[in-house]
């Protein structure tokens, strides 16, 4: 609920089973980042629960929790905060107990599978954008979660930066769920689709169907992926002399 008694999210009833890949889709206000931060436990319901495999989500198993789903957030800011991006990749195994070298060698697998090793001693404010959100996901891969959670995984980035992370996302093969704008990468990644509006599930399906239904995007404020929309210039036709 926010801070003026607006429900942010009302009646949401999901059940996603592992390796799937989900997209979370709405317009600006419909409740996706909320939704999201009920996963590991950045929030809390004022009712009903939330479940990650056997575990309820409660305070006795949010560190359990918090092993299966690593979060990425929108703003990679929001997770690099150590002097180094090495730093930031080792802070979350540091904070399982986990011995140096299994340490060590989750930082250079992770650091390595995003193709960021060259920036293990560098700090976080001096990358670039896309470089940043791939040390972003480093530092969850590094966690080796079972489920892994990104808000907007794409902002910010240039049509190539996007295309890698696109790459990368596609070779975690345990469930993801993503919430974004960017409806080509939904069409690429996700083969289900949830459509929140006004705080509510509005429909929940297959992604080809989803985009194809012209009245419910029209409805939720949505356009189709531009790989489904036709070109322009071709539709109107060749004009007359």
């Amino acid at each position: 609920m926010y801070p003026d008694g607006t429900e942010a999210l009302s009646d949401i009833s999901i059940r996603i089973t592992h390796g799937e890949s989900v997209a979370v889709v709405g317009a600006n206000g419909a409740g996706k980042s909320t939704l999201l931060l009920h996963l590991n436990g950045f929030l809390k319901p004022s009712s009903g629960s939330v479940r990650i495999g056997d575990y309820p989500l409660t305070k006795e198993t949010l560190q359990e929790v918090r092993r299966t789903v690593g979060m990425i957030f929108q703003d990679p800011d929001d997770q690099l905060f150590m002097s180094t991006i090495q730093e930031d990749v080792a802070f979350g195994p540091f904070n399982l107990g986990l011995p140096r070298d299994e340490v060590d060698q989750r930082v250079a697998d992770a650091l390595e599978r995003m193709g960021i090793n060259h920036l293990r001693d560098k700090p976080p404010f001096r990358l670039s954008a896309g470089e940043k959100r791939r040390a972003a996901i480093a530092t969850v891969l590094s966690m080796t979660p079972d489920i892994m959670v990104l808000d907007e995984p794409t902002t910010g980035l240039d049509p190539l930066g996007r295309r890698q992370i696109i790459t990368i996302l596609r070779e975690f093969t345990h469930t993801k769920i993503i919430a974004t704008h960017d409806l080509d990468l939904v069409l690429d990644l996700c083969a289900r689709t949830i459509v929140l509006h006004q705080g509510r599930i509005w429909a929940d399906g297959q992604t080809c169907d989803i985009f194809r239904d012209e009245a419910l995007l029209h409805e939720c404020h949505l356009e189709k992926p531009l790989s489904m929309q036709g070109c322009p210039v071709c539709s109107a036709g060749t004009p007359e002399d």
